[in-house]
């Protein structure tokens, strides 16, 4: 990474030359958002969308973007122009800012970080295992740059042999630490609608139109999703996923569906048009 950019607050500094100071809320007491798209044939995708969601996650954060949203274009633009990774993820982030207190906001510092990224398309028919975990997130509807459950988790992961988790409360589900979860029921494809971050891959399933098929907003319950039909996740990075077993047993078939695989090649098609 040293060898590309990175914006720092108006600045263009390769990567080994990015440098914050210790003293951030970020590093003081884990404060501050960030919002993460792609890039495919050098477009951002979806990037208005991700621009709503980072600004509202702002507010709720009582943090202050000094960019509009045309000067926050001309940050990312300038990153784009520099680095020239024509497929890669963009992570913009705002932190709390140097607090004298280390306890009180002080002024943000905005951080763009681009990184080289490829989607695997082997990663569909392979599908995922998901861990159930009971825990709800603070503040559901702001991204912020708080996974301390899912990191610790970690070990947990590999001990049982699954890929992600999948959190509920109390035996509703919600979402994963980094996706969204759908599943299919009687030709319903159902996904969370309470306490969960509103992903914008998520958001464009919701606008897809299949014959036959409802696409809507129902909480559901784990013993719902392991009776499912099919059921998969949403995220920038994974577009569409098959979830093929959730804590050792397998949903549906334990294969990607139908409706999970004619979802995921209309999502494809609106990423390649935009």
């Amino acid at each position: 990474m040293s060898n590309k950019y990175t914006y720092v607050n108006g600045q263009l500094f390769l990567g080994n030359e990015a440098k914050l100071l210790v003293s951030d809320l970020a590093v003081q007491r884990g404060y501050g958002i960030f919002d993460f798209l792609k890039t495919v044939n050098g477009k951002a995708i979806f990037i208005e969308d991700y621009f709503n969601r980072f600004y509202n996650s702002a507010r709720e954060m009582n943090l202050e973007i000094e960019l509009d949203r045309n000067e926050l274009h001309t940050a990312v633009n300038s990153l784009l122009e520099k680095n020239n990774i024509p497929n890669s993820g963009l992570k913009i982030i705002l932190t709390g800012g140097y607090s004298e207190d280390g306890y009180q906001i002080a002024k943000p510092n905005l951080v763009i970080v681009q990184t080289a990224f490829e989607y695997d398309s082997h990663s569909f028919s392979k599908g995922l295992r998901l861990l159930s975990h009971n825990y709800q997130r603070q503040l559901p509807s702001v991204k912020t740059i708080d996974y301390l459950q899912a990191i610790r988790l970690q070990p947990i992961l590999k001990l049982k042999q699954a890929d992600d988790l999948i959190y509920h409360h109390n035996g509703q589900v919600r979402e994963c630490p980094r996706a969204n979860i759908f599943m299919v029921k009687n030709g319903e494809v159902i996904t969370p609608k309470t306490d969960i971050l509103r992903g914008i891959t998520r958001s464009k399933i919701l606008s897809i139109a299949l014959e036959g098929v409802t696409v809507l907003e129902r909480d559901f319950s784990l013993d719902d999703l392991i009776n499912a039909d099919e059921a998969f996740i949403t995220s920038s990075t994974k577009n569409v996923l098959p979830v093929i077993n959730l804590d050792g047993k397998p949903i549906g078939n334990g294969k990607p569906g139908k409706i999970t695989t004619a979802l995921n090649e209309q999502l494809l098609t609106m990423i390649n048009n935009y």
